[in-house]
């Protein structure tokens, strides 16, 4: 007799919000965060913002968006406020990165403007999101 497998619920709705997961379904706490999702969103659209080409943007973009969201997924599952606040100011950096690697390409007209807009306003968001949160566990 093999164990049940676990299906994890769906991370993002169209909007970027965590969706609701029925009460029988487990979830991470990074699942929990509305921030999480939108850092997920940011991860895979930056994967699809450099040519190819362009190995080094291309490798650091990929790096930066990957590193704030395994860094914010650290962070929540951590049990101490100062230790989530410390994962959750990493992840806010690495956000920050991928913001100025989305104003290197707009400056260098290597990727669409509107696709540069839409990617920069994912991480303003995620960048807003971590600075309330780590604000928060600071008091």
């Amino acid at each position: 007799m093999t164990a049940p497998v676990l299906v994890p619920a769906p991370l993002a709705s169209q909007s970027g919000s965590v969706a609701a997961a029925s009460a029988a379904t487990p979830r991470l706490d990074a699942e929990r965060l509305e921030v999480y999702a939108v850092a997920l969103s940011l991860q895979a659209m930056s994967s699809t913002l450099v040519p190819a080409h362009h190995h080094v943007l291309r490798d650091q973009l990929e790096r930066a968006s990957l590193s704030s969201v395994l860094t914010l997924a650290e962070g929540a599952g951590r049990h101490s406020r100062r230790e989530k606040q410390r994962y959750y100011s990493m992840s806010r950096g690495s956000a920050m990165e991928v913001a100025a690697i989305v104003d290197v390409l707009r400056l260098r007209r290597l990727a669409p403007e509107s696709v540069c807009d839409q990617a920069r306003s994912l991480a303003l968001r995620v960048v807003q999101m971590l600075t309330k949160l780590s604000d928060a566990l600071a008091t």
